[in-house]
């Protein structure tokens, strides 16, 4: 379990080594310079991945906001649905699941498949060929279930919670489900249940232990693709 918890952090910095090792200043700013410009393009593939998943699944959808920092009012002269303008980077405000959950789900899941693939498989490429800026472009995919850990992960876990008694009840599923933890919290915050509570602190733990399962999933398809796990503390160049 320890190392099921603690292997995708341990191999992001084992591949942090590496590069890190082969150079000095400049090596991290080229890491740094991936590191933003991977984000700037990751996030809306991210959130036309969530669109495009909820569409193939057959629903519905009419609103994705993206922040013209990403590319927002491009992709809305490009795409009917896509609004630049969003208290967030990006989020998929306006979709119909036709009552799925299924189609909810997949909605969710969409963007999760750059983690399986080319995500982790990236980093330890990148890693091994002591490429800093491919690193840190390499690491929003990678890293993707855990950067949205208060987001897309508590909502994957609260689809599933609410799919089990006590949390089934309809009154309940507005309360629970969502993209932004915080604001459940702050929401239940002002009028607690007990069964809210638990259903957030639940929904939080689910949503974490997929996080880890689809980091574990994408770890174990690198390797079947030819990148085996990263050792910690191993030399530039080795395999």
């Amino acid at each position: 379990m320890l190392r099921f918890l603690t292997a995708p952090f341990r191999e992001a910095f084992a591949a942090l080594e590496r590069v890190l090792g082969a150079g000095g200043g400049r090596t991290l700013g080229l890491l740094l310079a991936g590191l933003l410009a991977s984000y700037l393009v990751y996030v809306p593939l991210h959130e036309l991945a969530h669109a495009l998943a909820c569409l193939a699944a057959g629903g519905e959808v009419s609103r994705l906001e993206i922040s013209p920092l990403y590319g927002g009012r491009l992709l809305a002269k490009l795409v009917p649905w896509v609004v630049a303008e969003s208290d967030y980077a990006g989020r998929l405000s306006g979709f119909d699941t036709h009552g799925s959950d299924l189609v909810y789900l997949a909605t969710d899941l969409g963007p999760f498949l750059f983690t399986l693939w080319p995500g982790v498989w990236w980093m330890r490429r990148a890693a091994r060929a002591a490429k800093p800026f491919w690193l840190g472009a390499a690491y929003p995919f990678a890293l993707a279930p855990f950067l949205s850990a208060t987001g897309d992960a508590y909502e994957i876990g609260s689809i599933l919670l609410t799919r089990l008694p006590p949390w089934s009840r309809p009154e309940l599923l507005e309360g629970l489900r969502g993209d932004d933890l915080f604001l459940k919290i702050s929401a239940i915050t002002a009028a607690p249940t007990p069964a809210l509570v638990a259903g957030v602190i639940l929904a939080s733990l689910l949503g974490l232990f997929w996080a880890f399962a689809t980091a574990a999933l994408a770890a174990g398809l690198a390797s079947r693709l030819g990148e085996a796990e990263l050792a910690e503390g191993s030399a530039v160049g080795k395999h």
